[in-house]
């Protein structure tokens, strides 16, 4: 099976909500859906990290055969609506069902209901902080069944189509399926010729983006990332180079581009390996390795791990 090569990276505060129980939350919810691979956090980097020694560092899951990944982090980044998962339902008994189970200590964005663009939609703020939104599409726009969605507000706001070209030119095998924009019919003078919304593929995956209709503040941070799946050097330094915006957001493989969205760009099939190995020195060489660079280096990290 391929591996997916954009992961959507969801930061949780072990302290109240943490990620685990929001992994187990999800895929309660939702079809086709399983946990994966636990990474724990070792005395390294302790200083960075700020977290228990063994305790949970990351968690692997995947919903409706699409791949996430859950980082217990800290209380340092909130969720908001700037980025949201699109759920693609195709009857009304379980756009209802989901809804329901999301409905759990939740906060309602727009209720569940017709609108001009669907019989049936909502959004939603789930228990943890994580954005959805539900709609009722018949038929589908695409076979993907969770789309992650960008959300331009603030200072972004009116910037959905630059950002859609740039991330197209940036990630192979991408296109741009429909922009739709505000028109004069819409009678919204704030968000004319902005995008209404609009759909678009990086790597083959689908991805959605629109512009706030309104005056309204949410702006992009490490809450949700996307985490790059990087096989080499070069194409490490490759994403890299093309997103990295914003120098002082470098660490760890983190990075933020020009339009304030954070990504990962690692080598994260070799790192989940190093991690998982039995032998506990060689997991912390690779994570002291690891907390102290910014761009990663795979042969400093293989070699940190043999203790070279």
């Amino acid at each position: 099976m391929k591996t997916q090569k954009i992961i959507p990276h969801l930061w949780f505060d072990p302290e109240k909500r943490p990620a685990e129980d929001a992994a187990a939350f999800y895929t309660s919810i939702f079809k086709n859906s399983k946990t994966g691979t636990i990474s724990r956090y070792g005395e390294s980097g302790k200083e960075i990290h700020r977290q228990r020694p063994g305790s949970i560092m990351t968690l692997d899951f995947t919903i409706e055969n699409q791949d996430f990944i859950a980082l217990n982090g800290g209380p340092y980044f909130q969720f908001n609506p700037s980025i949201s998962f699109f759920v693609i339902c195709e009857s009304k008994e379980e756009i209802h069902e989901i809804w329901e189970k999301l409905d759990e200590n939740s906060q309602v964005l727009m209720p569940l209901d017709r609108y001009e663009w669907s019989s049936l939609y909502g959004w939603i703020q789930d228990k943890f902080g994580v954005n959805w939104q539900l709609i009722l599409e018949e038929p589908r726009s695409t076979t993907q069944k969770i789309v992650p969605s960008f959300f331009f507000t603030g200072k972004s706001q009116g910037k959905a189509e630059e950002a859609i070209k740039f991330y197209t030119t940036v990630f192979k095998n991408s296109k741009i399926e429909g922009i739709l924009k505000y028109a004069e019919a819409d009678k919204n003078e704030y968000a004319r010729g902005t995008v209404k919304h609009a759909q678009f593929q990086l790597e083959g995956q689908t991805f959605m983006a629109m512009d706030s209709g309104m005056e309204n503040d949410f702006p992009f941070n490490e809450s949700i990332s996307f985490l790059i799946n990087c096989d080499t050097q070069e194409e490490i330094d490759y994403y890299w180079n093309k997103l990295s915006a914003v120098p002082e957001s470098e660490q760890c493989g983190w990075l933020k581009d020009k339009f304030g969205v954070s990504w990962q760009v690692a080598p994260s099939a070799l790192i989940n390996k190093m991690m998982q190995d039995p032998n506990t020195e060689k997991r912390e060489r690779v994570i002291a390795s690891f907390m102290q660079m910014k761009k990663f280096d795979i042969e400093k990290l293989k070699a940190d791990f043999k203790g070279h």
